[in-house]
């Protein structure tokens, strides 16, 4: 008996193995957590459905174009319109709009099927498999298996081989490692970043049509059953620390059997209902805590997400209140003058908008995406309906409730102490979700599936059983959270928070507690939570515990996002718009899958637009009010020189954000010249280096090889055409091989490993693993073989050996005799100044010398190295 069951929990495990191994991939390659990885797989599915269905196709047939054509050209799609952009924003902003296709990429599928009379797609719908039908039964081992379970595990293997050959084997599989790897060196080494991008979705998307297609007669066509197939799988890649593809395989199939063991052997669990089926949501929350705790970035940091500029800064107090002041009295208005449903309607929304409001305070002040809300929420309305059908009073009752949801937040909280980033929000959601299966299905806590009935809520003269005093108690209550929201952020708290979130060492350091501070923000955020819960069940007249399922979160945090989730008025836009975008849908009788596609346009828009909708509001009120500068006319280019230097910067201003470093650098290097640029720490020198090489863009100015304006052209284009930059440190990639290193610019490493024997002894190590001399000797390797028409290395002899030094000026001497020119930048004067043909000093952004070796003498020398004139 247990080996059928580790039979058929591998077959179960393949689908989580492929659909893991695609996340795993995505994410590696982008840095994009692809939370509609599963929306891909559930549209595959729908095609494969209806071809077999509606055109007639034979089954492989209908499963070879879903996964093989229509998926990877999905992702590349979606690549192209979205993740591109995704990659440069920060993780809030990621994870809201994959949110968005979660939602839109199924509502999309699923219209065009009603629109075109194609066989109805749901939940009840019953697809084939790829295999015969009906089903051919076997018997494997003793175990009974039929052809679909066969073809799921056979097909999974074959994919699983056929990735890793191509990975390892493959030139295109050699550049997504080393993309994934150092992402900015790849580039430095002629790699289009963007286009391994694109391969790299594009491979993941086809992964997860390949498990939709697989899994489809057993999940059959629920858009619902695919996001959850999404979260199992990202325990896979969770053990695979998002990075391993082989170990995410490998964890995919473990978790296939090892729930199908508890299932079969566990019979002690029957009366803990749902702790079975919930072992992949504690397996994922256990990998997590775990095997990921951040070491880098945490929570939120200023890095990726900076708040964005107060257009409105300059404008008087009045004038930044009328637009909210104006939109009270309307909703006040039409609280009074409208029918009762429409104010129902409102109110429905206000009760969205309270517990939206707990984003604003755990996302939009703290910067961590918490996922859990809708747990919070239900879990003060279903205590406050316990504790009243127990016989305490009511008010005393929704105090309970209040209390339970923050003693649960700051139990939630506990993993924010050791997580960050996606982390936290994939450990908050898997919290959520064991709650909703665990906790909630608990009958002396949620009374069944009856429930508890809550009453209204009195106040002496009336009570909240009508819509219109509904509205006004809401609209107190979330005028009374605004306070509280803008008095924390003005507060002594309210500072050591945003210390906490832009830089946690420095706010450690600086005596402020990041553990209490994040403690007390979940706390809040579920408290306020709790009290929408509340509300929620109040106007309901009950509470069950299907009310709020926790993928409400998931879209809630969405809606809020796309409004902006820094302000309470983003919240109550938000409540609004998610109760009136349907019903205004509904009466006009236009699907409601509409809506949902409008939802994920919004997250389209959201990678470019990441701080939402009022932030670009307020920025449309920007330019009116001081009106939009006219497009300066770009002066002509002087004429080109084709004769001289090979590789000249002209007028150079570069800098980052809005601080500016070179303010006008002039700089030459002939064919067979070296340029030693020399100056004090802070001068501008590596900065001079990463906008000669295309790593940084500049402001103004022109770069030109060969007499060709290279200036708008990307670093890998440079490298292309012969710009090859030896960045500070080491350009190595650590997780490569000798061999595959040298691989990412030479088609053949063999005439390396005659001229550099110490690196053919070891070709099959890491480079990560290599000395320090050892691995500068590989970075510049590759140009002895391949020479570049222009090396910039930039402090080539740093934290090596003088044995070392001497062999890597060697090198740089042998380059300059086969014609290269070098631009070098290091901190040994003696040894730069000894290979130089020109020298040119920096201070504070400028060139301010610059001539032949000859002249440089001690006292001009010393000026330079001490930042005086």
């Amino acid at each position: 008996m247990i080996l059928g069951y580790v039979l058929s929990g591998l077959v179960t495990g393949a689908i989580f193995a492929l659909m893991g191994s695609g996340l795993t991939l995505s994410y590696a390659a982008t840095g994009v957590f692809n939370f509609a990885h599963g929306a891909v797989g559930f549209l595959s599915a729908l095609l494969f459905y209806e071809l077999n269905q509606a055109a007639g196709l034979p089954a492989w047939l209908s499963a070879l174009v879903s996964a093989a054509l229509f998926a990877p050209a999905l992702g590349y799609v979606l690549h192209r319109t979205m993740f591109g952009g995704l990659a440069q924003a920060g993780e809030t902003a990621q994870i809201v709009a994959t949110i968005g296709l979660t939602i839109a990429l199924p509502a999309l599928g699923l219209l065009v099927v009603d629109l075109a009379g194609l066989p109805s797609a749901d939940a009840t719908s019953l697809p084939r498999g790829v295999g015969p039908h009906p089903a051919l039964s076997f018997e494997v081992l003793g175990a009974r298996l039929d052809s679909d379970q066969l073809i799921t595990f056979g097909f999974s293997a074959v994919a699983a081989a056929g990735l890793w050959a191509f990975m390892r084997h493959s030139p295109y599989g050699l550049r997504m490692r080393a993309a994934v790897d150092r992402r900015r060196l790849a580039t430095l080494r002629g790699i289009d970043a963007d286009a391994t991008s694109a391969l790299a979705w594009m491979l993941g998307s086809g992964l997860a049509g390949l498990a939709g297609v697989l899994a489809v007669s057993v999940l059959g066509l629920d858009a619902t059953a695919y996001t959850v197939l999404l979260f199992a799988s990202a325990t896979a890649a969770v053990f695979g620390r998002l990075r391993s593809i082989p170990w995410t395989f490998a964890a995919g199939l473990a978790l296939g059997v090892v729930q199908n063991l508890v299932a079969g052997y566990t019979d002690f669990l029957e009366e803990v209902t749902g702790l079975r089926t919930a072992v992949p949501v504690i397996l994922l929350f256990a990998g997590l805590v775990l095997l990921n705790r951040s070491r880098e970035r945490v929570a939120g940091s200023a890095a990726e997400d900076a708040p964005p500029p107060d257009h409105l800064a300059g404008l008087p107090p009045w004038r930044r209140r009328m637009p909210w002041a104006l939109g009270l009295v309307a909703l006040v208005g039409f609280t009074f003058l409208a029918s009762e449903y429409y104010v129902g309607v409102a109110a429905q929304g206000l009760v969205l908008a309270l517990i939206f409001c707990s984003f604003v305070v755990v996302t939009g002040i703290g910067g961590m995406v918490n996922l859990a809300q809708a747990a919070f929420a239900s879990m003060a309305a279903l205590t406050c309906g316990w504790a009243f059908s127990s016989g305490l009073p009511f008010f005393v009752a929704i105090v309970l409730g209040v209390l339970a949801s923050a003693a649960v937040g700051m139990l939630v909280a506990l993993p924010a102490l050791r997580l960050g980033g996606r982390v936290l929000t994939l450990a908050t959601l898997a919290l959520a979700l064991l709650a909703d299966q665990v906790l909630f299905q608990v009958d002396a806590f949620s009374n069944g599936t009856i429930g508890w009935p809550v009453p209204a809520l009195g106040l002496g003269f009336a009570d909240t059983s009508d819509p219109r005093v509904r509205v006004v108690v809401l609209l107190v209550l979330i005028g009374a959270v605004a306070l509280l929201v803008r008095n924390l952020e003005r507060s002594a708290s309210g500072r050591a928070i945003l210390a906490v979130r832009s830089a946690p060492a420095a706010a450690t350091t600086s005596g402020i507690s990041a553990p209490r501070t994040k403690i007390m923000l979940f706390a809040l955020a579920s408290a306020i939570a709790g009290l929408g819960g509340v509300l929620f069940a109040v106007s309901k007249g009950s509470i069950t515990a299907t009310d709020l399922p926790a993928f409400s979160g998931f879209v809630w945090l969405a809606v809020v996002v796309l409004q902006g989730v820094r302000r309470v008025g983003g919240a109550v836009l938000g409540g609004l718009i998610a109760v009136a975008v349907p019903e205004l849908l509904a009466t006009w009788g236009v699907s409601a899958h509409v809506g949902a596609i409008l939802f994920g346009a919004g997250g389209v828009i959201l990678a470019k637009h990441p701080d939402g909708v009022l932030t670009q509001l307020a920025e449309l009120r920007h330019r009116r009010g001081r009106g939009v500068p006219a497009e300066p006319v770009p002066a002509a280019p002087p004429p080109v020189q084709v004769d001289g230097p090979l590789f000249r910067l002209e007028g150079v201003v570069a800098g980052y954000a809005d601080s500016t470093v070179l303010r006008g650098v002039d700089l030459a290097v002939r064919p067979g010249e070296v340029v030693a640029l020399l100056g004090a720490n802070g001068a501008g020198k590596s900065t001079t280096c990463a906008v000669a090489a295309g790593d940084l863009a500049v402001t103004s100015g022109r770069i030109l090889l060969d007499g060709q304006d290279v200036t708008a052209w990307p670093a890998h284009r440079r490298a292309r055409a012969g710009i090859l930059l030896a960045p500070e440190g080491r350009g190595v990639f650590p997780g490569l091989t000798v061999e595959e290193n040298l691989r990412t610019w030479l088609p053949d490493p063999g005439p390396v490993y005659e001229r550099l024997p110490q690196l053919a002894e070891r070709r099959a190590v890491l480079a990560g693993a290599l000395s320090g001399g050892e691995q500068q000797l590989l970075t510049l390797a590759p140009a002895l073989v391949r020479p570049p028409r222009v090396l910039i290395a930039d402090e080539p002899s740093l934290g090596l050996a003088p044995m070392m030094v001497r062999q890597v000026f060697d090198v740089f001497a042998e380059l300059r005799s086969r014609g290269v020119a070098l631009l070098l930048v290091e901190e040994k004067a003696t040894e730069a100044l000894a290979l130089a043909d020109r020298v040119a000093f920096m201070r504070l952004g400028r060139v301010t010398w610059a001539g032949p070796r000859s002249e440089v003498d001690s006292e001009r020398l010393t000026a330079a190295y001490l930042g005086v004139r």
